[in-house]
């Protein structure tokens, strides 16, 4: 359990409340540096996980937990801000309960787990970069016109990204439901 990837984990998730409270707080450039940071580290326990051969059962459950934690917490603060309207956080909260579903219709059914599709990670990385570059257009000037408009840019492919990769998710666990015998 206590290995260095999955301590990373649990600094990333340690550092959610602080990025909330800079969020809402209006401090920007500190939010920005805990969001690079959670950016950075989620690459960084899974590489060290591989890496260093310590991949766990408990490392699988924190990497996706953290991001999905990061992800509707930078989605409020920015919504909270204005920044983002409301139905962009519905329509990622609304496929993360279809998600919850399948994982639940599984696992109530004794399978293991949804295998993550480079399409899921794909989406999970334009989030995690749309929300900073967002975050920085409120800055100002052109360097905050620019981020803005590469973050949206990012946001809207990574929510595409995010419901193609629950089409995918629902797709296998509507096979793995047929597959049981009657």
């Amino acid at each position: 359990m206590w290995t260095i990837p999955n301590v990373i984990s649990f600094l990333r998730l340690a550092l959610i409340p602080v990025f909330g409270y800079l969020i809402l707080t209006e401090q920007d450039v500190a939010a920005i540096v805990v969001l690079v940071v959670a950016g950075f580290t989620d690459w960084l326990d899974g590489a060290l996980a591989r890496w260093l051969n310590q991949v766990t059962v408990l490392g699988r459950l924190l990497d996706p937990v953290a991001d999905r934690l990061y992800i509707l917490v930078t989605l409020i603060g920015l919504a909270v801000r204005d920044f983002i309207p409301w139905w962009l956080l519905a329509v990622i909260v609304a496929r993360e309960v279809v998600i919850f579903v399948c994982q639940l219709l599984l696992r109530s059914r004794g399978f293991g787990y949804l295998q993550v599709h480079m399409a899921g990670k794909a989406a999970t990385f334009a989030l995690m970069y749309a929300f900073p570059l967002l975050l920085l257009g409120s800055l100002g000037g052109t360097l905050g016109y620019l981020a803005t408009v590469a973050g949206w840019a990012f946001a809207l492919w990574g929510v595409g990204l995010y419901w193609i990769a629950a089409g995918i998710y629902v797709a296998q666990t509507a096979r793995a439901l047929r597959a049981i015998p009657a």
